[in-house]
């Protein structure tokens, strides 16, 4: 919520960090959030949605690069992606780099979401929405997937955190893991956010454990976030050869193939990304 001059993001139940802000732009309740646009001292410009930051100017390619780029290399020719949720457009401003893309479906469930990234949020879409590979679902995801009469290479669900609001909790559930699977092609490629499984590492395992159900092969990474005041967990769930096994340079001669240039992930970064300590590959604190 804004307060003042300041915006308190939560990190954990009882964890908070506090952002000095410049100006307010939004601060307004959806139909199903509370959505808020702000400039900030450090951060630049910053989307809150329920009180919990989801990207801001200065590190959104962080984020974005990590949830999108791992799953579309992985994938030897993605053509048809899903995205869930991506209201600020950014997902999708990096799905749409490969050239191998022909279609990319956006659906989030609030409209309003959408439309204030439209207007405000110009450098996280850079004009995605308005590509014509993309089309724009404005739906409950849940409903949409449910529903779905075709499949897609790459399903990526850049969608509000597993103990976040309540409108996007039902997409992390085993069921909606089991659907997902139904609606990937052969050599499909699932990625998701998965939080931050230090403070909430019940959550985290709940998702892992449900994605190790139906997927060969589960990779799961984090990179540390300023903005968020956390490393923010990403699992990337594969029908076909994980992570592990592309190399450095395979993962750089696919993107430089496809056109695509990062300011973030590479093959040196993301093979560091994938070693990770033991404990941690559960979702455990340490304590």
């Amino acid at each position: 919520m804004a307060l003042g001059t300041y915006t308190i993001q939560n990190i954990g139940r009882s964890t908070y960090m506090l952002i000095k802000a410049k100006n307010i732009l939004v601060s307004k309740r959806s139909r199903y959030q509370w959505i808020e646009v702000v400039d900030t001292e450090e951060f630049g410009r910053v989307l809150i949605l329920d009180g919990l930051v989801q990207s801001s100017e200065a590190d959104e390619f962080y984020y974005h690069e990590s949830l999108v780029h791992p799953a579309m290399v992985l994938h030897p020719d993605p053509r048809k992606v899903l995205i869930l949720g991506g209201g600020e457009g950014a997902t999708l401003r990096e799905v749409l780099k490969h050239s191998t893309v022909e279609k990319a479906v956006m659906v989030d469930i609030d409209e309003e979401v959408v439309g204030i990234s439209r207007e405000y949020l110009g450098s996280w879409h850079s004009g995605a929405f308005d590509d014509p590979r993309t089309r724009i679902v404005i739906e409950d995801g849940k409903t949409f997937v449910e529903r779905l009469d075709e499949e897609f290479d790459v399903i990526v669900m850049d969608l509000t955190d597993p103990y976040g609001p309540e409108i996007a909790r039902a997409l992390y559930k085993e069921d909606f893991v089991r659907r997902l699977h139904e609606v990937l092609t052969e050599s499909g490629v699932l990625s998701t956010q998965a939080g931050a499984s230090f403070f909430y590492p019940s959550e985290y395992r709940e998702l892992r454990e449900s994605l190790e159900r139906f997927f060969r092969s589960v990779d799961p990474f984090s990179v540390w976030v300023p903005s968020f005041g956390y490393s923010c967990n990403f699992i990337v769930a594969s029908k076909g050869p994980g992570l592990g096994e592309l190399s450095e340079g395979e993962i750089d001669g696919r993107l430089k193939a496809r056109g695509v240039r990062t300011k973030f992930i590479n093959g040196k970064v993301l093979k560091a990304l994938l070693a990770i300590p033991e404990f941690y590959k559960y979702g455990l604190s340490g304590y």
